[in-house]
């Protein structure tokens, strides 16, 4: 028999699923499958999603994934419920990424992660040139606050030899994608100038690319087609608030942990009225990465370098239909 709690879980984990389809993933692939059964929420990576030239290990598929996660969590926190999460259970199924139960009813306030669903809707990536405003140290200290309770390591990036480095790694490992047909054509397929698409990045969000960008820290050239409708000139440098997110492992775990990490600290940028976007061409170029780690002197590996600071507000991108991602077996 269906008992008050029990329709009160279900739709508190249908409430969750659909929060879990907002989260940021790279180029806005949105490679997930959510599955509400009984009292529970799967979250499912959908592999046909994979961006083979870019990630080929499927690293950032599971950020993003763990992005998504996130919401999922905050969004059952804000409902007033305590959130079990199991991931990875099933080591012969690697595209079930994690299992989420509404375990009891409890005080939404108990939660901080509850506090962060009220602006999923609002985080956007945003491209924008930053205004010079600085980034709060307290704001800093509380983002690295918020990756370490999601077991991931923030490091801002703040000595000048540092900041020239990750300059001159992303400009290279930039030019190593570039150069590349395949990562080219692959970025095409998910770059749209359809204005009833549902996923890949509109035009509408990304700098028109004419030589005038001035970027030290390059933005992803998106603009493939020369319809990119925000201003040229970006001016990414790495003077800015540069904030560099990894793992002390290099496996599906803890990506998965480092996008649950990424997704807060977005939202809490967001929360504090900043905006992000992240950098990520020096972490996809595996002898950038490694190169990085080199000169930065890490023990462990940076899957995201973010830029923040504060910029006008970007287009959206648009969201899958949840009939294509959100099966109910109830």
């Amino acid at each position: 028999m269906t008992t008050a709690l029990d329709t009160q879980v279900t739709a508190a984990l249908r409430r969750a699923a659909v929060r879990a389809t907002y989260a940021p993933s790279v180029h806005n692939t949105q490679p997930w499958v959510l599955k509400l059964q009984r009292g529970e929420l799967n979250v499912m990576a959908d592999l046909s999603r994979q961006l083979h030239i870019l990630d080929p290990t499927q690293r950032q598929l599971t950020v993003s994934v763990g992005c998504a996660l996130f919401n999922a969590r905050a969004a059952l926190a804000a409902s007033g419920f305590d959130a079990h999460v199991e991931r990875f259970p099933d080591p012969t199924n690697s595209a079930f990424i994690a299992r989420v139960t509404a375990t009891h009813r409890v005080d939404a306030t108990i939660d901080p992660i509850g506090l962060y669903d009220s602006v999923i809707e609002q985080r956007q990536t945003n491209r924008r040139r930053f205004t010079d405003d600085d980034v709060p140290v307290e704001l800093v200290e509380s983002l690295e606050r918020a990756a370490a309770d999601e077991g991931s390591i923030l490091l801002p990036i703040r000595t000048e030899d540092a900041r020239l480095a990750v300059a001159m790694l992303s400009q290279r490992a930039d030019e190593v994608q570039l150069l590349n047909p395949a990562y080219r054509a692959e970025l095409r397929s998910w770059t749209t100038t359809d204005i009833d698409r549902c996923d890949g990045v509109p035009v509408s969000a990304v700098p028109h690319v004419d030589g005038t960008s001035e970027d030290e820290v390059p933005i992803r050239d998106f603009d493939t087609s020369g319809t990119g409708w925000l201003p040229a000139q970006t001016h990414s440098s790495r003077k800015q608030c540069l904030l560099l997110l990894g793992t002390f492992s290099d496996a599906p775990g803890p990506w998965l942990r480092a996008g649950e990490a990424l997704e807060r600290i977005l939202l809490e940028i967001t929360r504090r009225g900043f905006a992000a976007s992240p950098l990520t061409q020096v972490v996809e170029v595996a002898s950038a990465r490694a190169a990085l780690r080199n000169e930065l002197g890490l023990t462990w590996y940076p899957h995201i370098l973010l830029r923040v600071g504060r910029a006008p507000l970007a287009p959206a991108s648009r969201r899958r239909r949840l009939v294509d991602v959100l099966f109910e077996e109830l």
